[in-house]
């Protein structure tokens, strides 16, 4: 089989830690007879030294022919003082409405190898596990097209007040709730829906149609908490937790404050969906993908960067887009193969919960390592 891969290593770390994650999927092509084809494309800082613009029109329209978006960062100082309009990060909002991806998937596990990064004390988490161990694994599935982030916005004519808007309809929340849904399925059966319905009218819709889609999920849980009370479980109990759904902007700040729990986001991949047709026993659909991971720019190019976000991330690619389970799980299990070998990069040195010895290494090396560990599984 043959896919195409719209490429977009953007800024900072991002070309280091990408050109790992295609490495890892051109031998995954070579193990199980696939091919890859890569699109390289600009977007972000890159693109605007070039074009003067964040994401050009070129660059989304030649995305639209591809399968998926492999992302590695954008962003940095060097346009931080540009208008809202021209920074960096607008590419990301381009590419999300443009190529209708609307519901991206965060997970965050808490993994054994590296139980020693998470903040939380062993009895917490253990308390808050129905299983009685010191772990936590949730999914948060962040509504991504609609909300504060897309909505009108403005300043006063006298510029003393600023306005931002948050507008969604029935259509927008239904369908990322589906995909909350579906996830749920495939895990322990359990969603919790996170709003501000006691104060905001976009999030009492919300809650209106959550409680009318739940009535078509007998076999899952459904829980409804305000977002300052789920901050707070988060920190509290983070077991408790499988499958959140939220608002774009609750979504990216959940999503940040789960992904410190598990100790570094040097770890941690992500995946924008264009629908719930990707999960597992669905049908492959458009996706974006990428490391959480900022672009770092202090330590580009300098082998400092952790590669496995983005090497994570193209495992999501493969399972999510190309329907490609068994690859996907492939990758993954690497990972966790020279994670037991103590290989760490930096960010995740002296971080281990398992008491084995560690080795730091750089960027190449970890990756040669995810490669090696690909070979014989």
């Amino acid at each position: 089989m043959a896919y195409s891969i719209a490429l977009v290593p953007g800024d900072g770390i991002g070309p280091d830690v990408t050109a790992w994650a295609t490495e890892v999927l051109d031998a995954v092509g070579d193990k199980y007879g696939h091919v890859f084809n890569y699109v390289e494309l600009e977007a972000g800082g890159k693109a605007i030294d070039s074009t003067g613009e964040p994401l050009p029109t070129e660059t989304l329209e030649a995305a639209k022919q591809c399968d998926a978006l492999l992302l590695g960062a954008v962003g940095g100082p060097k346009w931080d003082t540009l208008p809202g309009h021209l920074r960096p990060e607008r590419a990301l909002l381009g590419l999300r409405s443009g190529l209708g991806v609307y519901a991206n998937l965060r997970p965050a596990a808490l993994l054994p190898q590296l139980k020693a990064a998470c903040p939380l004390k062993d009895e917490v988490l253990i308390a808050s596990n129905s299983e009685g161990r010191p772990d936590f694994d949730l999914l948060i599935v962040r509504e991504l097209t609609g909300g504060l982030y897309f909505g009108e916005r403005g300043r006063s004519a006298d510029g003393n007040s600023a306005f931002d808007t948050e507008t969604y309809s029935k259509t927008e929340i239904e369908r990322v709730l589906r995909v909350g849904y579906a996830a749920a399925k495939l895990r322990r059966k359990k969603l919790c829906m996170v709003d501000k319905a006691n104060v905001l009218e976009s999030s009492r819709l919300w809650r209106e149609v959550a409680k009318e889609i739940a009535k078509e999920y007998p076999d899952i849980e459904t829980s409804y908490l305000y977002v300052d009370n789920c901050a707070m479980q988060l920190i509290r109990a983070p077991g408790q937790f499988d499958v959140i759904v939220t608002s774009n902007l609750f979504g990216d700040i959940l999503s940040d404050e789960a992904s410190v729990l598990t100790g570094s986001i040097g770890m941690l991949a992500s995946a924008s969906l264009a629908g719930a047709g990707g999960l597992p026993g669905g049908e492959p659909v458009m996706g974006i993908y990428e490391p959480i991971h900022g672009s770092a720019p202090d330590i580009a190019g300098q082998d400092i960067a952790n590669p496995l976000a983005a090497i994570l991330s193209a495992a999501m690619l493969l399972r999510y887009s190309f329907g490609l389970e068994k690859e996907a799980a492939a990758v993954e299990k690497a990972v966790n193969v020279i994670l037991d070998q103590g290989l760490r990069t930096k960010d995740i040195a002296g971080r281990s919960g398992t008491g084995a010895s560690e080795k730091i290494v750089g960027t190449a090396e970890m990756g040669k390592a995810v490669l090696k560990a690909l070979e014989n599984i």
